[in-house]
């Protein structure tokens, strides 16, 4: 730490940043590039290769399964994410371990110092802090996800050697625009002239590639220059060159993962002249791989499933899974949402799959009343609903007192949700 240090402790820089800028959210490169051009110099900026994953869904998991396998080939990789679970460290990450408060805290002294009069939002602060650290770190590789849209993010001030899209759904359609292609549109602004633009949704609006192709950019899709398809034993990877990899299914739960892998695979691949990851790496990594809060499952009398699914894309992906997880008896869910998104969207794909609501409202600031989700939620849920309440602990703790052996408990509807069942005196972890 400086002297001149503003606090001592992560939660007062935590706390601080969050009143700092006067909106929550302000999209925009000026500023977040002013100060990182003033930080870089003295941090020595990012000398090893990144990859930018952007996407609807499946961000989460692609970054997982590039750190996993880039640490199974011996490599030190940074990654940022976010937002968090339980810890804000979980956001910044060097060789697979949450950074530690003094990191933090150090980065955010100098970023303060460094930015003057300028103005940053608390998710500014936290992507100039992970630059900062990794910078000085200097690690082989280093994997940024981005928080919301793409052309817009503090994190696309950084010019990535290879940028990959998962998917393109209807989410933060006030920032991004109501339709799939203004939403394609905007997540294409990750990627760059005459580097691979990695996109693995095989129906991904058509918006997506052209944006890639008008840039000059090398698009490499699902179903186009990239393909997978499931085997007896495992599955087969397929690259642009023809290439075939035979492959283990990977640990992330989901059929959907196999197109998450595809492209986690062509990022690496993309970057082996600098980078080159044998085969072995990358079957150990993708084995290695894990995810907390999505479809985690606890096992126990009662197993735990934790997701942090929060629009309808992610509900269909969770439904897929629920259908293939064996219960005996009765699955009950707590749910808890943030104001902005659309809880119909949310239910209606697992409505099927849920024996009891329970509705909550989270601890998040911008939680939705649990009186408006019942509400909203009366058409779809009204006769398996068991009860509103005023938080995800007393909600969970409901659901239990109801359940015997053979039941199972679903927590869903947002990172915050999951993370304070995570932290619950009950949870099987």
């Amino acid at each position: 730490m400086t002297d001149k240090a503003r606090f001592t402790t992560l939660d007062d820089w935590l706390e601080w940043q969050s009143s700092l800028h006067p909106s929550r959210m302000d999209l925009g490169l000026e500023r977040v590039g002013a100060v990182w051009a003033r930080l870089a110099p003295e941090c020595g900026g990012l000398p090893c290769p990144v990859i930018t994953v952007g996407g609807t869904n499946g961000k989460g998991s692609t970054v997982a399964m590039i750190e996993s396998m880039a640490l199974a080939a011996g490599y030190r990789c940074g990654v940022y994410t976010s937002p968090h679970l339980c810890r804000y460290n979980e956001r910044v990450r060097l060789d697979g371990v949450p950074v530690a408060d003094a990191a933090l805290c150090a980065s955010f002294a100098r970023i303060d110092q460094a930015r003057g009069e300028i103005s940053l939002t608390y998710f500014e602060f936290g992507t100039l802090a992970a630059l900062d650290i990794f910078a000085r770190a200097q690690p082989d590789l280093v994997v940024l996800e981005v928080g919301l849209g793409g052309r817009l993010d503090a994190v696309n001030l950084i010019d990535a050697e290879v940028s990959v899209v998962t998917s393109i759904g209807l989410d933060h359609t006030d920032w991004l625009g109501d339709s799939l292609e203004s939403i394609a549109r905007e997540k294409a602004g990750i990627f760059r002239a005459g580097r691979p633009a990695i996109i693995s949704q095989r129906d991904a609006p058509e918006t997506l590639r052209a944006e890639a192709t008008r840039i000059g950019a090398f698009p490499l899709q699902l179903g186009r220059e990239l393909d997978q398809a499931r085997t007896a034993e495992g599955w087969i990877w397929t690259g642009p060159d023809g290439q075939r990899l035979a492959l283990p299914i990977p640990a992330l739960r989901g059929p959907f993962q196999l197109d998450n892998a595809t492209a986690a695979i062509a990022a690496l691949q993309a970057l082996r002249e600098r980078l080159p990851v044998p085969v072995n790496a990358l079957r150990a990594g993708l084995q290695r791989a894990r995810l907390p809060g999505r479809f985690q499952v606890m096992p126990g009398p009662i197993p735990w499933i934790l997701d942090v699914a929060h629009n309808g894309e992610a509900a269909e992906a969770l439904a897929a899974n629920l259908r293939d997880f064996a219960c005996a008896g009765r699955l009950r869910a707590v749910l808890a949402v943030l104001a902005d998104k659309n809880p119909e969207r949310l239910v209606a794909p697992i409505c099927d799959c849920v024996s009891d609501w329970y509705l909550a409202q989270s601890e998040d600031a911008r939680a939705m009343p649990v009186e408006q989700l019942s509400e909203r939620l009366e058409g779809l849920i009204g006769a398996n609903r068991r009860g509103a309440f005023a938080g995800v602990a007393e909600a969970i703790e409901a659901a239990l007192a109801a359940s015997a052996p053979g039941d199972a408990l679903l927590i869903v509807g947002s990172f915050t949700t999951a993370g304070q069942a995570l932290q619950h005196p009950a949870c099987p972890v």
